[in-house]
């Protein structure tokens, strides 16, 4: 009796599809608390996962939407808010105290309905407008939060919103949050991945190259841009939620102007065209941001000109990559084979 061939399942395929250098990342990422100090893992790995979770869905939306949107950050902060509002924080006489099993889905759920609502205006328009439009939307909620003190209590904001105790477990503690953020953000790069070889995914990109030939095909050109804002509104949430933990406080500076432009420029330093690129760029971010300040020092010059540094990187990498690190890498790869021996594939 012949022995049946053993069936190749869709998991074998995907398994062997994946780059080795991908494992050696993943097997990097999950040992890091091994070698790496508290403060290389609170501060700048779980503050790169959370910032590259946002420029992620900024990323979604202009790389496969072709839509600019600067409103992130602000849907980001409004998930903050909401869960400091719902849940518990040092303002008692505002805050609501309700379970995390309720006041995060609902801090998700209206900051989702937020992006959703800009999104439906923002989807109207095109190019420098679409910019325009969600750049003072998110002005508008900066000033609104920061002179409303009913419900997001003005200027001071809210303090002590840590992440809630589950399993016995501090998440704010280093180890414990930089593996939360480091799950958050595989999740929301797998759901991104996921969504954009969907058919819906598949269907936005045919928006974004050509959309008046989709609309002839039949597709709503208008409702597939607004799903796309409601999803990237999700993932920009769990990242604002996951900030405010970090932080353990939420004022209207998180939602201000410079912190909606770092995300832009986060999103294009790293490669807006693929989604790995946002936390290439805002690792590169933190790392300038957390010790640029020592090295100016160190110059005799003043710390606050960090963003002279981070200003400065960004016009380098834009000038000499349109796509950022991303673009540069594939450069130097496209070189390098290049100049293999088309034979023996060894350097020329």
């Amino acid at each position: 009796m012949a022995l049946a061939e053993p069936k190749t399942t869709s998991q074998t395929l995907w398994i062997e599809r994946v780059p080795p250098i991908w494992w050696a990342l993943m097997l990097f990422l999950l040992t890091m608390p091994a070698w790496a100090n508290d403060f290389f893992l609170f501060q700048v790995m779980g503050w790169t996962f959370i910032l590259g979770m946002i420029a992620l869905s900024l990323m979604f939306l202009a790389g496969y939407g072709g839509m600019v949107s600067l409103i992130q950050m602000s849907v980001a902060a409004m998930a903050g808010y909401m869960v400091a509002i719902f849940g518990a924080s040092g303002m008692g006489d505002i805050s609501m105290g309700l379970p995390w099993w309720l006041n995060i889905p609902i801090a998700i759920i209206i900051a989702a309905i937020f992006g959703t609502l800009v999104g439906a205006l923002a989807v109207r328009t095109e190019g420098i407008y679409t910019i325009m439009i969600t750049l003072a939307i998110a002005a508008a909620f900066f000033y609104f939060t920061r002179q409303n003190y009913t419900i997001f209590n003005g200027y001071s904001g809210f303090n002590l919103v840590v992440p809630p105790s589950l399993f016995g477990v501090d998440w704010r503690q280093p180890m414990p949050f930089y593996y939360l953020t480091l799950g958050c953000a595989a999740i929301c790069y797998a759901a991104v991945i996921y969504v954009s070889r969907a058919p819906f995914g598949l269907t936005l990109q045919g928006v974004r190259d050509n959309p008046r030939r989709m609309a002839a095909l039949g597709f709503n050109v208008t409702a597939h841009r607004i799903a796309a804002y409601t999803f990237a509104s999700v993932i920009a949430a769990i990242g604002g939620i996951l900030l405010v933990w970090q932080n353990a406080q939420i004022a209207p500076g998180t939602a201000g102007i410079p912190a909606v432009i770092d995300i832009l420029v986060i999103a294009v330093v790293g490669g807006i065209t693929r989604p790995i690129g946002p936390f290439i760029g805002a690792l590169i971010y933190v790392l300038l941001r957390t010790f640029s300040p020592d090295v100016l020092l160190a110059f005799g010059l003043s710390g606050e000109r960090f963003k002279l540094l981070i200003g400065l990187g960004f016009l380098a990498i834009v000038f000499f990559s349109p796509d950022g690190v991303l673009g540069l890498w594939e450069r130097w790869r496209t070189r390098r084979s290049r100049e293999r021996d088309p034979l023996t594939g060894e350097q020329k």
